[in-house]
């Protein structure tokens, strides 16, 4: 399909201003006393992702819900439309941008609040996993709870591993997953149990269901 390119030609990258979308639910003032960033996982859309945490909604929870910045058809050249944090092709640049605009999302959000009035709460779903590991190894997040769902700790951050087990060693560490869940491989077992055996504070919860974000479990996690 596609040629052999030229020997010529050459890359080039250039920064430029981009527009995001997040959705949020509650409201960030002086009673807000746990936040909630929640990523979704690959080909979602913030405003269906963020509608599965009603659950959280208590009066003094902010929910955030960013969304993907690169967008696509999830079946041909039109119809339903989904979101996708990165992809193998320039997955670096993509990591950078992604790392960044959640970094300045969480600082806008939360500017004029002192960091002790609530806890930060961070969740990732499938794709999402990844990408909130990666944000917060990156920019040294003083988390309260880390909830990797359906989907485990990227291997690339083994490189900055004695960073990560220090971050996450004094942390709430949550894995969830479904025991029906059809992407769930035998490898993704291991690195669980591999996982378990580093951070002493990792929670493990495993619900009768599919790849979903399941909502008896959210109230598990409140």
């Amino acid at each position: 399909m596609f040629g052999q390119l030229s020997n010529s030609m050459k890359t080039h990258f250039l920064k430029v201003e981009k527009t995001a979308r997040y959705c949020t639910l509650g409201e960030m003032n002086q009673q807000t006393r746990n936040i909630w960033i929640v990523c979704h996982g690959y080909g979602q859309l913030a405003p269906y992702f963020i509608d599965k945490f009603k659950v959280l909604e208590d009066g003094s929870t902010f929910i955030i819900a960013p969304e993907a910045l690169s967008r696509f058809y999830l079946e041909g050249f039109s119809g339903r439309v989904g979101a996708t944090w990165m992809t193998k092709e320039e997955r670096e640049s993509d990591i950078e941008d992604y790392v960044e605009y959640l970094e300045k999302l969480h600082k806008e959000l939360t500017h004029g609040y002192p960091e002790e009035q609530f806890k930060l709460n961070i969740l990732g779903f499938s794709q999402g996993v990844a990408t909130v590991c990666r944000w917060a190894v990156s920019k040294k997040k003083n988390f309260d709870k880390l909830v990797l769902w359906a989907g485990i700790f990227p291997p690339d951050l083994n490189t900055d591993f004695q960073f990560s087990m220090e971050t996450f060693q004094e942390k709430e560490v949550y894995i969830v997953y479904g025991k029906r869940d059809p992407l769930l491989k035998e490898e993704h077992l291991e690195e669980i149990e591999l996982l378990g055996s580093k951070f002493r504070n990792l929670k493990v919860i495993i619900f009768n269901g599919k790849h979903e974000i399941n909502e008896q479990v959210l109230n598990q996690l409140k």
